[in-house]
């Protein structure tokens, strides 16, 4: 199935992003410290397979700028084309051979946006899901979902007409397979929900009520950083721009969401 026109990116458009992230696949790995120059014996290589979800603001590249304010060693690199499914990054070349050209520690795997809302969706998800996880740890590697937000407005016509049921209904799909699975999750979306309700001042989506603010984009890194090194983003210094006091709110919604909720987000 086809993603919803609304959500699909022009071939140029995706070039640009391209030229401005050097992330997309055939662009190279996002922005990044490298293992090889942090002199560390221990590396953390992240790809990510996705969409404009993860290539609006360069989320790896972010995730990586934030773990090395933390004196870790990582790599990133993505494969993102907008409105992509993971059924499409299964039967992609390009992900594939991302996918087989290195030892990855963790392979991050996002679905578009609205596919995990509805059981339709979900009926394409799953069977991508279930043949992308098992490429991934036979390769060695960890599949980690990445559960994302809803829509500002919802989702109307599809049974989830608000912000809340529509991300109630994506938590539960990227949940269900994730159990089914044994795949842990990290909970982007949940925590979004959180800072939408305590933190009210932080504009987390963009004007078009879908795609992530700078701030969306750093909380889904802080909740990287802490699903994948289990450890708090909580005073690390890399704050992409944004005023201090919101940073900190982010690391610590981020931190506390994770860590404190680890058993149900499959993490051990």
């Amino acid at each position: 199935m086809v993603a919803p026109l609304r959500f699909r990116i022009t071939a140029a458009l995706r070039l640009l992003a391209c030229a401005a992230l050097l992330a997309l696949a055939g662009c190279g790995t996002a922005a990044g410290p490298t293992c090889s120059s942090s002199g560390s014996v221990t590396c953390v290589r992240v790809l990510f397979l996705g969409n404009s979800y993860t290539y609006v603001n360069d989320l790896p590249g972010t995730f990586a700028r934030l773990a090395s304010s933390g004196d870790r060693a990582v790599e990133v690199a993505m494969v993102a084309n907008g409105g992509e499914t993971l059924a499409q990054h299964s039967a992609s070349s390009d992900s594939m051979n991302k996918l087989g050209s290195q030892g990855w520690s963790f392979v991050v795997l996002q679905e578009q946006s609205e596919t995990p809302a509805t059981p339709a969706g979900r009926s394409y998800m799953y069977p991508a899901v279930r043949a992308l996880t098992g490429r991934i740890q036979a390769g060695g590697a960890t599949p980690l979902f990445f559960m994302t937000w809803a829509h500002r407005d919802g989702l109307p016509g599809s049974g989830t007409p608000s912000y809340e049921s529509m991300q109630l209904a994506i938590n539960d799909g990227y949940q269900g397979i994730a159990r089914e699975l044994g795949v842990a999750v990290a909970p982007v979306g949940y925590t979004w929900s959180v800072v939408r309700k305590e933190h009210s001042e932080i504009s987390l989506w963009q004007d078009d009520g879908s795609h992530p603010s700078t701030a969306g984009t750093y909380l889904a890194a802080c909740v990287f950083y802490a699903a994948v090194f289990r450890h708090s983003p909580e005073g690390l210094t890399f704050e992409d721009g944004l005023p201090d006091t919101q940073a900190r709110v982010l690391q610590s919604e981020a931190g506390h969401t994770v860590l404190d909720l680890q058993a149900q987000w499959g993490l051990r």
